[in-house]
């Protein structure tokens, strides 16, 4: 998007430079990655950066206006409902397409919220492994608030740990081995000094939990949960410990977040930044232009049963209309220029909400050349996938 840092980069770029970052990272981990990394990052001047920092922060702000306990809607399904919430989610991520308005000016759009944590520490580690192999300019940087590597992996560290002893906070997950974003646990146990634990080897004696370390039991007193339900009941493993228990443990971020953050307060958003969005079953009629919205199931995860070209029949024979929306669609703007046509760019803003308020520490960049941002969308295309921002 900045010319200057964009022409600088693709000059330097090449296929050897390439997949020896790849080869660099997946030595790292000892086993191939399971996810795509683009081959560029996306940069942004100083005026381009403060357009999606305003953004990001005017949506956080619309968030914390939200009175979660007396909305009229049901954020959270009774079948997954968590005792012990807490006043609001230790992690929030913001998703905003990269879009232009009708001056041609860059506006962000919101697409995405995740009262949910995804690759905080992973985005720090690659920072580190694009700078070993491309020369990235010393005045850009992925972080906020003057944060450097250190200073972020602290953050994270008085965010997450506290005065907890390392070897007393677990990442939760469902086989963390075989997921997709292994790569960030084996990074966080790196930065953190915590470890990932499955689901089914979990211990519960009473209201405590426990598990094993180099055969000794350790009890468990945070978890940073990243257990999605509606994964774990299409999975073939089976929590040993009871989710719905009021447990001696503190959630990083408490699971009932990951509900009621997400597609289900997008029409509660109002916003130059958000487009218009509205509950199905509160609509007492269609748009006249239907067909530039989309539909979204408000309790899915990773895009799935979202549909892009709908109709009022398709609409008029849902009968759980509470559980969807329609939110208009955006125009995903060609903005990054590759070797063959340009790239279409999604922008994550990752914060810690640790402090009064939200605080936006780092940034996930998702590029595509397809229909929708997401693998399914992207199949035999280069210049596609996970990245980062870099901005002045």
């Amino acid at each position: 998007m900045v010319k200057k840092y964009r022409e600088k980069f693709n000059s330097q770029f090449s296929e050897e430079k390439y997949f020896g970052l790849l080869n660099d990272i997946q030595n790292t981990i000892n086993r191939k990655l399971d996810f795509r990394i683009c081959e560029t990052p996306l940069f942004l001047d100083k005026k381009l950066a403060g357009i999606f920092i305003d953004a990001a922060y005017e949506v956080a702000g619309k968030i914390t206006e939200i009175d979660f306990n007396n909305t009229s809607r049901k954020l959270i399904p009774d079948k997954y409902f968590v005792p012990g919430e807490d006043d609001h989610p230790l992690f929030l991520q913001i998703d905003f397409a990269v879009t232009k308005d009708s001056n041609g000016e860059v506006l962000p759009q919101l697409i995405e919220l995740q009262g949910f944590p995804s690759l905080y520490n992973f985005q720090a580690f690659l920072d580190v492994k694009l700078r070993k192999h491309y020369k990235i300019p010393e005045n850009l940087n992925s972080y906020f608030h003057n944060l450097n590597y250190n200073d972020y992996i602290e953050r994270l560290k008085s965010a997450m740990l506290g005065n907890t002893a390392p070897e007393n906070v677990i990442l939760l997950e469902i086989d963390p081995y075989n997921q997709k974003t292994w790569i960030d646990f084996f990074i966080a146990e790196k930065q953190l000094g915590i470890k990932a634990v499955c689901v089914s080897d979990v211990i519960q004696k009473g209201d405590d939990l426990f598990y094993m370390d180099n055969g000794s039991e350790v009890k468990i007193e945070k978890i940073y949960n990243r257990v999605i339900f509606d994964e774990l009941e299409r999975s073939n493993v089976k929590p040993s410990f009871n989710f719905y228990q009021n447990l001696n443990v503190k959630w990083l971020s408490h699971p009932n977040w990951f509900f009621k953050i997400s597609k289900n307060i997008l029409p509660l958003i109002k916003s130059k930044y958000a487009p218009p969005s509205f509950y199905l079953d509160e609509l007492k009629e269609y748009p006249d232009d239907l067909e530039n919205y989309v539909l979204k199931p408000l309790f899915s995860f990773a895009g799935s049963g979202i549909k892009l070209d709908v109709t009022g029949k398709d609409l008029d024979i849902i009968e759980d209309k509470e559980n969807f929306i329609l939110q208009k669609k955006v125009k995903y703007e060609p903005v990054i220029k590759t070797p063959g046509e340009y790239a279409k760019a999604e922008i994550r803003m990752m914060f810690l909400w640790d402090k009064e308020k939200p605080e936006l520490v780092n940034n996930l960049l998702r590029v595509s050349k397809g229909k929708m941002i997401g693998v399914d969308y992207n199949k035999n295309k280069t210049w596609v996938g996970a990245n980062i921002v870099y901005h002045e």
